[in-house]
């Protein structure tokens, strides 16, 4: 999720993560493999000598980040005790608090009465 996160931030190369996160190199190096090919991420060359490569995020990555605000939101809400980041609306600077809702009315989950039922 660091990751992604990190990805989502504008940081797309392995010493830029690994700054980030203070990660050793062969755990990153395993974790940006497995979310390459899980799809979160794609690999790209930017440099040919010597071979370098970026980590952009994509669209399953980009639809990931709501989730992960989402994540961040309630874990604030409930664990949060000391300075954390904020989500902020770019053109604003306003807070935004994400909630989770239903695409087709808009309504947060968390008013509904839901159920899980299997297919």
């Amino acid at each position: 999720m660091l990751i992604l996160r990190d990805a989502g931030l504008g940081l797309t190369r392995f010493d830029q993560f690994q700054k980030s996160l203070g990660i050793a190199p062969n755990i990153l190096t395993r974790r940006l493999a497995a979310l390459t090919e899980a799809g979160l991420l794609e690999r790209r060359q930017y440099s040919a000598r010597p071979p370098r490569h970026e980590y952009v995020l994509t669209e399953c990555g980009r639809d990931y980040l709501p989730i992960l605000h989402a994540l961040g939101a309630w874990g604030a809400r409930h664990f949060g005790g000391g300075p954390l980041s904020a989500l902020v609306e770019t053109g604003s600077g306003r807070a935004v608090e994400p909630v989770v809702v239903d695409r087709a009315t808009g309504t947060p989950l968390d008013a509904m009465g839901l159920e899980l039922r299997r297919p």
